[in-house]
């Protein structure tokens, strides 16, 4: 495979560890993923508020859970954010 296949595969894995067999990550679980799988990219989540507010702009649907679209849409903003900030001589095309 790929390097971008087996990064689909890794980002499907790390989501599945988090979420158990519910498919789904609660505040608890997203604050321990983010902390230990993105936090050379996304700052530590130490208190509540930062956690609420986390969780509420990626929860869509208001279900008070966090389903892989939404999660995948979060992984697909810090890689947008992380390739901004590789600088240009990095995101030059051709």
């Amino acid at each position: 495979m790929s390097d971008l296949e087996n990064s689909m595969l890794s980002i499907i894995k790390v989501f599945r560890q988090y979420s158990g067999h519910k498919c789904k990550l609660r505040k608890a679980e997203l604050k321990e993923l983010i902390n230990n799988e993105m936090s050379q990219f996304i700052q530590k989540i130490d208190d509540s508020e930062t956690l609420d507010r986390v969780f509420a702009d990626l929860d869509q649907n208001g279900d008070l859970e966090i389903d892989f679209q939404e999660f995948v849409a979060m992984v697909a903003m810090v890689t947008s954010a992380c390739y901004d900030l590789s600088g240009p001589e990095h995101n030059a095309s051709g």
